[in-house]
């Protein structure tokens, strides 16, 4: 028997199905998702818990003629399910296949991008009103979780469109989680039972529907219907729904099941950058009574958790709302208290102009951990760390650091609570290197690099994650007789002028590598310096990520992809520098007679393998 999730190439497929087909697919969606997330990675809760919501959207609504609109669309896996996706979701998140989140160059029924929580609503109104002004008909719906209604976006949206007035719907998700349980306010007042005095929807101005049980197919499509038939003012329909449903782990800890890393080796008993971090400021907290901490919606993915269970008095998760953790970081800085706000680096973003005119302006003490920095994988366009130091850089007053490994973080934090000022730490997803830790923080020289190479023929300045590939690089470079120093920068801002100086001197050819944007980072930090002090007797060569948005895929293959792995940057040094290399060692494939790459010492088979990717072996 054909599975009826087999059968379904598209929403109209659904209209002719009974009640217990219905449940049948909703079965069959489950363990879909649940196979292909355990393999590839993926949000597993989010995903598990809207399968019946799906269903009945599929089928009241007309999509793609209707518009649904997912916000931040990590929930979205049982809506490409249904809108003929069934037999590319194997690749879901894998280089060249499906997103984890919508994507409309991916199909017509993906409206709009979406990876960051509060936009559906606001987009969802702009494409209404767009609607309104070119005189169509069809109905537009936002399906927004309870967690992401924190979001400033998200209220501002619905202040606009309560007074806009726009026939549109909103489908409130409620399953009193975001990525860990939901707080505040509007938390609370959605666990209340609706008195008979306006709730808060109605007082915005929407029509209130609910609450409705989000895993009641009858009772989802009959409210449902019942919102279509609204056309004079914007309504919202209250679902409730058990995160994780049909998956007995995920229902018993949704927090832990929200995102589930893909089937991979892993580096053993390595702790990753975000528990030391965690640790660290736990440390720090202990030894002065005026650090706080601070997170927008992530105690666990920021490794705040253990900070929590020590100073419950002292942290603060202010729900996804990164503009109010910055400016509330502020407020407690100018207290005279030591914040530490701990934020993604592509959720920072949100918070730019708060950077600015709240903390920097003030130069107040702000420590900003930023988790993330760098290609982030799986996750794709919209989680991509890329743009950090770029936009930190550029920012007064900021001291802005990347560690080179966890024990070179746990010195960072330490140092940064001595800097009268704010200071971004910024580091990567995952495991560290695996190097000891410190049983006594060192304070470091700020603004100061540290050489970890000498060298005779060109000189490598690497910041943060990618100090560990320009080692070996090195190492690789010397067995073809090129010896090149390494130097772990430390600090984006402010730079090691006099070392860079004492470089341009010493050295004529000068490498930066940073896992990050070109346009604006460190290596353009680095060329502005020796430009400013009249150094421009050298060859400068940058590596970094394009001027492009990173797709999602495997960490690792965006490395080599952007040339900042180690056989990369040797690939880069022999062709921006091939006078270094007294005998060539690299040929195309079609050119026999020359000594292959296994010949040369220090070169293995994954340096082998990644310089034949390029056409060339050596």
């Amino acid at each position: 028997m054909i599975p009826l999730l087999e059968q379904i190439k598209g929403p109209d497929d659904l209209k002719a199905l009974g009640l217990s087909e219905l449940e049948q697919l909703a079965s069959e969606i489950r363990q879909h998702i649940i196979a292909t997330v355990l393999e590839n990675g993926g949000h597993m809760a989010s995903n598990l818990g809207v399968v019946e919501l799906t269903l009945a959207l599929h089928r009241v609504f007309d999509s793609p003629r209707d518009k649904l609109i997912w916000d931040v669309s990590h929930q979205c896996y049982a809506h490409k399910l249904l809108t003929g996706r069934v037999h590319d979701f194997h690749t879901l998140r894998r280089y060249r296949g499906i997103s984890g989140y919508t994507e409309p160059r991916e199909s017509i029924h993906d409206v709009f991008t979406a990876g960051h929580v509060g936009t559906s609503i606001s987009s969802a109104l702009g494409i209404a009103a767009a609607r309104d002004l070119q005189g169509e008909d069809f109905h537009v719906v936002a399906i927004i979780g309870d967690g992401s209604v924190t979001a400033g976006m998200t209220l501002e949206g619905l202040n606009h469109a309560g007074y806009l007035q726009k026939r549109f719907i909103v489908i409130l998700n409620d399953n009193e989680m975001s990525i860990s349980p939901s707080v505040g306010a509007i938390a609370n007042h959605l666990n209340t039972p609706p008195a008979t005095s306006p709730t808060l929807w109605e007082t915005l101005g929407f029509h209130y529907i609910g609450p409705v049980d989000g895993h009641d197919l009858v009772a989802l499509q009959e409210h449902l219907h019942a919102a279509k038939a609204i056309t004079d003012k914007p309504v919202l329909v209250h679902v409730r729904t058990q995160k994780g449903k049909g998956y007995r782990p995920a229902e018993e800890n949704p927090e832990k099941w929200h995102g589930v890393a893909p089937k991979t080796v892993h580096k053993v008993n390595v702790p990753t950058y975000s528990q030391v971090f965690g640790d660290t400021v736990t440390a720090m907290a202990r030894a002065d009574q005026r650090v706080v901490a601070i997170t927008a919606a992530m105690p666990t993915g920021t490794g705040l958790s253990g900070f929590a269970r020590a100073f419950p008095q002292r942290f603060f998760d202010v729900g996804i709302a990164e503009q109010h953790a910055v400016t509330f970081a502020a407020g407690l800085a100018a207290q005279g208290m030591r914040p530490v706000a701990a934020i993604y680096s592509s959720f920072l973003q949100r918070a730019y102009d708060q950077l600015i005119h709240d903390v920097a302006l003030q130069n107040l003490p702000v420590i900003f951990a930023i988790d993330r920095g760098g290609i982030v994988g799986d996750d794709g366009r919209t989680h991509q760390g890329a743009f950090d130091l770029a936009y930190l850089r550029s920012i007064p007053n900021f001291t802005v650091m990347a560690p080179k490994d966890e024990a070179e973080l746990v010195d960072m934090l330490w140092t940064a609570l001595t800097i009268n000022g704010p200071v971004a730490i910024r580091y990567p997803r995952g495991a560290g290197e695996g190097v000891a830790l410190p049983t006594r923080p060192q304070m470091l020289p700020v603004g100061r690099a540290e050489m970890l190479r000498a060298g005779t023929d060109l000189a490598i300045l690497a910041l943060g994650s990618m100090v560990y590939p320009a080692l070996e690089a090195a190492k690789a470079l010397a067995s073809l007789g090129v010896e090149a120093a390494v130097v772990n920068a430390r600090f984006v801002k402010p730079l090691d002028g006099d070392l860079l100086k004492s470089l341009a001197l010493n050295f004529n050819r000068l490498v930066t590598v940073e896992e990050g944007v070109l346009a604006g980072g460190f290596g353009s930090a680095v060329m502005e310096l020796l430009e400013a002090r009249g150094l421009n007797y050298f060859t400068l060569k940058r590596l970094g990520l394009p001027d492009e948005f990173v797709e999602h895929g495997d960490r690792s293959f965006f490395l080599k992809q952007y040339n900042l792995d180690a056989a990369g940057i040797i690939s880069v040094i022999q062709r921006t520098f091939p006078e270094l290399f007294s005998v060539p060692w690299y040929y195309n494939v079609e050119s026999p007679g020359q000594r292959t790459l296994a010949s040369v010492p220090g070169f293995g088979p994954d340096v082998q393998r990644h310089v034949l990717s390029r056409g060339l072996t050596g």
